[in-house]
């Protein structure tokens, strides 16, 4: 690769594990497995929220976004991340490696934004019950989610325009299954600096603040069940905010795992490192989202029926 500046890098290379062959097909086919569940469980979480009338609320119709984010996140990697494992062609074009980029900032930020109005969404429902029809009516609720696609998307487009337009004139390897930005960023021979700023405020708008919108939400949200006197009261009410709460604790845990963790100083325990943080950014990037319909469904008496109801609908028009 010539060193001149980006308009001279056409591809990049995604290294993924390509070091570690013995580990390639094993992780071929758990994420195979993983990426058929993802788009079958999101995908009927989208069917039946649009399908059955009881479950045209905010809480589902946050739900169906969630879901359809998740298929949209996972399709824009795990497609070309499986392709790699079956031809010796593991490059990415320069196009690609941008709206790859593009997509995951995008469904990240919005994500966070989602589960942060999903929050408030049991707030008032739990805390205000006799408001909730006003206050969470629909002409609140589907602004509020499109204002997170809206967000995401503008945030997504700020910081990938400012990583494509670096030179880029050393090495086109990236040390990624995908085009991670942070790993994109190592390659540019110019200051990074303007990215690092633009990445941390936007961290501190679409996690931080995401992050603690949720805690006072559920602090609200615990001492409104703690006063409710019956024990059967209490359970039905946490049951109802439990599943997102399982979702949270999963999405922004795996994050801070993987970027608050200390980083090891000598080689050989910094090349062990960089297998597990590919494994933990694969986590994040494929079990999360499948594991979100499975909470969601296991969790949910209200999904369960839908989904029984549109299975025997189902059957009954066969019979017929």
């Amino acid at each position: 690769m010539e060193k001149t500046n980006q308009s001279s890098v056409t591809e990049f290379v995604l290294l993924g594990l390509s070091g570690h062959p013995e580990l390639e097909a094993i992780y071929f086919a758990l994420v195979l497995c993983m990426y058929l569940v993802i788009l079958l469980g999101n995908g009927v979480i989208i069917i039946v929220s649009v399908y059955d009338s009881h479950l045209h609320t905010p809480m589902y119709f946050f739900l169906s976004n969630l879901s359809f984010l998740d298929i949209c996140y996972t399709s824009s990697s795990i497609p070309l991340f499986l392709s790699s494992f079956l031809t010796s062609k593991k490059t990415i074009s320069f196009s690609g490696c941008g709206v790859q980029m593009f997509l995951s900032f995008a469904m990240g930020a919005t994500e966070s934004v989602l589960l942060s109005m999903m929050a408030f969404d049991r707030y008032v429902a739990i805390c205000n019950p006799l408001r909730y029809p006003i206050v969470m009516s629909r002409a609140s609720y589907v602004p509020m989610a499109a204002g997170s696609w809206i967000a995401g998307s503008i945030n997504s487009m700020l910081q990938t325009s400012l990583a494509m337009r670096l030179p880029f004139c050393g090495d086109n390897v990236i040390n990624h299954f995908t085009c991670e930005i942070l790993a994109v960023l190592k390659l540019a021979c110019a200051d990074i600096s303007i990215n690092v700023i633009s990445m941390i405020v936007a961290n501190m708008i679409f996690l931080v603040v995401p992050v603690l919108f949720i805690f006072v939400s559920y602090v609200f949200i615990l001492s409104t069940i703690l006063q409710i006197r019956s024990a059967e009261g209490r359970q039905k009410a946490f049951s109802t905010c439990s599943a997102h709460l399982t979702v949270v604790v999963i999405f922004y845990g795996t994050i801070l795992f993987m970027y608050a963790k200390p980083k090891a100083k000598d080689s050989s325990s910094a090349e062990k490192e960089e297998v597990t943080d590919k494994i933990i950014s694969l986590f994040y990037g494929v079990v999360t989202p499948m594991l979100n319909p499975l909470i969601y469904s296991l969790r949910n008496k209200d999904v369960k029926a839908a989904v029984r109801n549109m299975l025997c609908r189902k059957h009954s028009f066969k019979g017929d």
